[in-house]
């Protein structure tokens, strides 16, 4: 299997079916004052994947990790390069961690810890940037390496993931493209579309499912009149439309407001919720 570490981010390991990563091309300057809210609302919740999802060869494990342990590697992100925080994470994979509880107790406190001292000024943007860039690499490794089992579907669930058209932060939706990755479904991500290129995506190609974070409250305005466009555009007529991120966390209710089919705080209820929204539509279809 091909490593996924020092060929740079997004680029997903051998073993997936038809998983799509790109870039869209709108990049930004970021805003110190939201990097800590992302992280808490957008890449924590969507590390929180289901425990009955465990990859092979490795036992659930009984015993949580130790703070003490957390604390020791939470700086390793900024100081060492991927292939050798890779080393320090399978550590834990040693002792029968699974990979769904590596990913919720030792890389979310990781990227806590980077946007805690982000906003205490004790490391500098780029600090910040290759830290998350490398618990990115560490993970998508992880998932290859480890791929999930239970899943034989002939016609997998498809979903497209997009953090908001604008919006400068794109790795809750990665994290939330590989949570249903690994519960089976055929996932594509946008890394940076602009309102155009997503739309064409979804012309083109037929999703179950599109997700789009929202972490930026500017982008409330417009929120409504892409989900429309949206199921205008769709190739599938009865496409599931998702929202999350910071900006539903603070408002539950504007998912509804702005036209779509449901939100969710974390990426368990996140897959819970598709799954029921698909598993509905198909009942209609064919009752």
């Amino acid at each position: 299997m091909a490593s996924v570490i020092g060929v740079g981010p997004w680029k997903a390991g051998e073993g997936r079916k038809t998983r799509r990563t790109r870039d869209s091309g709108h990049r930004g300057t970021r805003r110190k004052t939201s990097v800590d809210q992302v992280i808490e609302s957008e890449v924590i919740p969507c590390l929180l994947v289901s425990h009955d999802i465990l990859p092979h060869g490795l036992a659930p494990g009984t015993g949580a990790v130790d703070p003490v342990e957390v604390a020791a590697f939470a700086p390793l992100a900024v100081t060492l390069e991927a292939h050798e925080l890779l080393a320090e994470v399978e550590a834990f994979a040693r002792r029968g961690l699974s990979v769904e509880r590596i990913f919720i107790e030792v890389l979310a406190p990781a990227a806590r810890w980077l946007g805690e001292e982000w906003t205490e000024d004790r490391i500098d943007f780029l600090d910040v940037t290759m830290g998350l860039w490398r618990l990115q690499e560490v993970l998508r490794e992880l998932a290859a390496r480890y791929p999930s089992c239970g899943f034989d579907r002939s016609a997998p669930r498809s979903a497209l993931f997009a953090p908001m058209p604008g919006d400068q932060h794109s790795f809750g939706a990665s994290m939330i493209d590989e949570c249903f990755a690994r519960a089976g479904w055929d996932t594509e991500l946008l890394l940076s579309p602009t309102r155009t290129s997503l739309l064409e995506e979804l012309a083109t190609r037929h999703f179950d499912l599109v997700g789009l974070t929202v972490s930026n409250d500017c982008h409330i305005g417009p929120l409504s009149s892409l989900v429309t466009a949206v199921r205008n555009v769709s190739r599938n007529p009865t496409i599931c439309v998702m929202l999350g991120g910071r900006v539903l966390t603070d408002d539950s209710l504007l998912a509804e407001r702005a036209g779509a089919d449901a939100t969710a705080a974390t990426a368990t209820d996140a897959l819970a919720t598709a799954e029921r929204l698909i598993a509905s539509i198909v009942h209609v279809a064919t009752a």
